[in-house]
Parts: C-alpha cells; sequence; structure tokens
C-alpha cells in the first residue's frame, strides 16, 4: 500500500516538473481544453452570426454530455429558422443544417415593419429590400397562410399581388399589380380563384378596377 502511494507521489511531482518546464506556447500546443467546432450549413441564404454567438458557450462543453433540446431551443428562438437537423459528430463536432423561412409578405404593426414568414413568425425588416406584397389592416397570421395556401394550389400568380387588405370578418381584398381589385368571399377560396383566372383569360379587363367575388354565383365588373 505505502509502495503504491509512494508511486502516485512520485508521479504526481513528475507531471508538476514537466508542466513548470513548459512555456505558454508550448503548453498551448498540449491542447488541454478542446472546444467543439459548429459547423453550420444552409439550405437557402441564411446568415448564421446571431445562432453562433448564442450557442459560444457551448463551444467549451463536452460533445458527450451537451443537451439537444438546449441547442434546439436556442435555434427555435431564432424567427427565421424554418427548419432544421443536429448532428453530433465525435469526438468534438456539432453539425448543424438550417432551412431558412422564405419572406412572403410585407406588413406594419404599431409602426415597425415586419416580414411574413413562410413558417408563420413575423420577422423585423432590417436593411434587406424585397419586393413583396404589402398587407393592410390587423390581419391573423393563419388566415393569411390559408389564403396564400389556396392562391398557391391555382394558377393565379401570388408575385402579381401588390397589396392584400384584411377585414375583421376574416375577408380579403387583393389589389394587383395593374391597379385591380378583388374583393374574395371568405370561403371557397380555391374555388374562387379558378373562377377568378376564368374571368381573366375570357375577359379584357383594360377598363375594369374591382371583380366582386363575394356573392355565390354572381360576378361583378366594375370599371
Amino acid at each position: 500500500m505505502q509502495k503504491q502511494i509512494s508511486r502516485k507521489i512520485i508521479f504526481y511531482l513528475f507531471i508538476l516538473l514537466f508542466l513548470g518546464t513548459l512555456s505558454n506556447k508550448e503548453i498551448s500546443k498540449l491542447n488541454l481544453i478542446k472546444t467543439n467546432s459548429f459547423e453550420i450549413t444552409s439550405l437557402s441564404n441564411f446568415d448564421d452570426t446571431e445562432i453562433v454567438n448564442d450557442l459560444f458557450e457551448y463551444r467549451f462543453k463536452n460533445l458527450f454530455f451537451l443537451k439537444r433540446n438546449e441547442v434546439i431551443e436556442i435555434i427555435k428562438s431564432h424567427k427565421t429558422v424554418d427548419d432544421f437537423d443536429i448532428f453530433k459528430k465525435y469526438p468534438s463536432n456539432l453539425i448543424i443544417n438550417i432551412k431558412k423561412t422564405k419572406f412572403i409578405a410585407l406588413a406594419k404593426k404599431k409602426g415597425i415593419y415586419f416580414y411574413v414568414g413562410s413558417n408563420g413568425n413575423l420577422i423585423k425588416k432590417k436593411d434587406e429590400i424585397y419586393d413583396l406584397p404589402f398587407i393592410v389592416g390587423y390581419f391573423e397570421i393563419n388566415e393569411f397562410l390559408k389564403l396564400k395556401d389556396s392562391i398557391d394550389k391555382s394558377d393565379f400568380n401570388f408575385s402579381n399581388i401588390k397589396k392584400l387588405y384584411f377585414f375583421q370578418s376574416k375577408r380579403w381584398d387583393i389589389e394587383t399589380d395593374e391597379g385591380i381589385i378583388i374583393k374574395l368571399p371568405r370561403d371557397n377560396l380555391e374555388k374562387c380563384f379558378k373562377l377568378l383566372l376564368q374571368i381573366m383569360n375570357e375577359n379584357d379587363l383594360k377598363n375594369i378596377k374591382n371583380i366582386d367575388l363575394r356573392q355565390n354565383n354572381q360576378i361583378v365588373l366594375n370599371g
């Protein structure tokens, strides 16, 4: 027992003596503190700077003990993220694949401009400039996504919309780039857009300013 203790003491003294003879530069070469390497890739044009900064404290944690849920919560806190995957590549790499949400409209609330993301989030507008339809009124995100889905299922081109007007009755009007106001009903939007395309293809709308589709089986064109 005493021999074992003596051997341990000699071993620790040797380590201390060894470290004491190394310069700071040589100690750094030993890489005594292994940091995690974050590799973030994107399926779209994505600025990952803020996410990297938020994850910085985890660079010094052992990857084996890194809690996946904590990383997920940090990523989810960024409203521009639509979808993501996380992979642990042992021993020290954390790989994150991120898909950024698509900006589909522009809105203004309490004097602040926001982008409306396809993930249902409002993202505060920065310096970027996007040519997007502008939503007028205190709209509900779910109602807008419902409208967008109906448009996408039709052959109507969403990019031809200049403005969207939301009413408390949960009904929409849309204004095209040509200045035509289209009054939509609250329900049966998919059927409505098919009818709208038929009207636009079969009629000369050069002098038309309003298309009213709110009444069943009735279309009103106003110049």
